[in-house]
């Protein structure tokens, strides 16, 4: 079973992604902590690497191209598979491997009170970063492979986390996933 789940910054994916893949023993591969690694390896910031990839597409299609072939891996060897990621839902379906798609979602005035909270830094600022990180992400995205993250008609589960806690989700994907795979 492979379990994608997007959302925006700061909506909770990441969260509900590792406690999903730890409750239930599946395989985690995050995209985001991927696309921060190498930030970090061209010395540059979240915000200025977002940028940069702007201008150079292949590292996007790099990036995403390494998480499906590490999806595609571990599903080959039997293994469940949680992926989080922005664009995740949409690559997989273009690849023809078959997941449940999963999008959480919040306002972006929780979405920025999350990361101030968790990154230290003011409400102001958090929403500035995350206007300019979705900004960026729907640019690239729509450029490099065509896609509107903005559609949610693809996915199966659509929830706003605004007024859950992550167990809260986590119950919500385990609902699901029981569900999807009858």
């Amino acid at each position: 079973m492979i379990v994608a789940i997007s959302g925006p910054p700061g909506s909770g994916k990441t969260t509900v992604a590792e406690r999903f893949a730890r409750a239930h023993g599946y395989e985690m591969i995050s995209a985001g902590a991927l696309f921060r690694e190498r930030a970090k390896d061209h010395g540059m910031s979240l915000e200025t690497f977002g940028r940069y990839a702007e201008e150079h597409p292949d590292v996007d299609r790099a990036l995403d191209e390494d998480i499906i072939q590490r999806v595609r891996k571990l599903a080959g060897a039997g293994k469940d598979v949680v992926v989080d990621g922005r664009l995740q839902p949409w690559l997989l379906e273009k690849h023809g491997v078959p997941c449940l798609k999963v999008l959480i979602d919040a306002p972006v005035e929780v979405r920025a009170e999350r990361i101030a909270g968790r990154e230290g830094k003011s409400v102001k600022q958090a929403t500035k970063e995350i206007k300019e990180r979705e900004r960026s992400e729907r640019t690239r995205y729509a450029k490099v492979y065509g896609i509107d993250v903005r559609d949610t008609s693809i996915f199966d589960l659509v929830v706003d986390s605004s007024d859950k806690t992550p167990d809260a989700f986590v119950r919500i994907i385990e609902e699901r996933v029981a569900t999807w795979e009858k």
